[in-house]
């Protein structure tokens, strides 16, 4: 059990981090602690279970507009939760506590039925992939605040409008983003020009659609009918091997949103 929680906990810091090379890539790291953490799991009690479908979390601003959940995905959603919780903290002043960007899934038509949708594990315990999601990052913010954090979303794809890691290929990371109502959202043209200034083009999402890798395309979802599904806590603040540590204090973010409700136990194989 002990060397299962230390492979979970994604919380190291700057200094006790190894070189973030790209021979230590994420895809080998995860397949790496993957059988210790099943070894882990079933002969110990590290895993804490709610059967409850977790959402993004909520919070209070100055702004008098109405605060809404959506999301955004572009591969990997370690790096892309960074940027948001940024975001957050420049566009609206946002303190540690009050940050809502947390990964999670979405754009799969089901959960299993105690509607859970987890990361890829050795279980099989509703893997996100198999139920036709992809990696994206959920959070609440104020409607009127949708358009400029667009523009940060599409800064992600930079100027060949690609995901940063483009080994990391299928459907679990293609691109999408959720609005209330999806298209009929009221900023969505905004969202649109957004992208269109950046050479990305808009399409409707059916569900479980396939990867968007070369195609500069979007996928629009209803969060309504496509909605978030928190992922589990030890993917929350972790660093993204493809660039330098991002420290301490924002990898125990995770554990500040745990003690204050924010972070939900979701049921699925985790570190906690």
């Amino acid at each position: 059990a002990a060397a299962a929680a230390a492979a979970f906990n994604g919380r190291t810091s700057s200094g006790s981090s190894s070189s973030s090379s790209n021979d230590s890539n994420r895809r080998a790291f995860l397949s790496n602690i993957a059988t210790t953490a099943t070894s882990a799991i079933t002969s110990s009690s590290i895993i804490a279970l709610n059967p409850n479908r977790a959402t993004a979390a909520t919070t209070t601003t100055t702004n008098e507009d109405a605060q809404e959940n959506v999301y955004f995905g572009v591969g990997c959603f370690w790096h892309v939760q960074h940027e948001f919780m940024a975001a957050e903290q420049t566009l609206l002043g946002r303190k540690d506590n009050e940050l809502t960007s947390l990964t999670g899934y979405a754009g799969g038509l089901k959960a299993d039925k105690e509607g859970r949708v987890c990361y890829h594990n050795f279980q099989s315990i509703a893997d996100y992939g198999k139920l036709g999601h992809g990696e994206v990052v959920g959070m609440m913010i104020p409607s009127s605040a949708i358009r400029d954090f667009a523009v940060e979303y599409f800064k992600l794809f930079g100027d060949v409008g690609e995901r940063v890691d483009t080994m990391d290929k299928g459907g679990e990371y293609r691109s999408l983003l959720g609005l209330p109502g999806g298209r009929k959202h009221p900023m969505f043209d905004q969202v649109e020009a957004a992208a269109r200034d950046r050479g990305m083009a808009l399409v409707d999402g059916k569900g479980n659609d396939p990867d968007t890798l070369g195609k500069r395309i979007v996928y629009v979802m209803d969060t309504k009918k496509f909605p978030f599904y928190q992922a589990e806590v030890y993917h929350q603040y972790h660093n993204d091997f493809l660039s330098a540590p991002y420290g301490k204090q924002y990898n125990d973010l995770a554990d500040v949103g745990v003690d204050d409700g924010r972070i939900e136990i979701t049921g699925c194989p985790d570190r906690v």
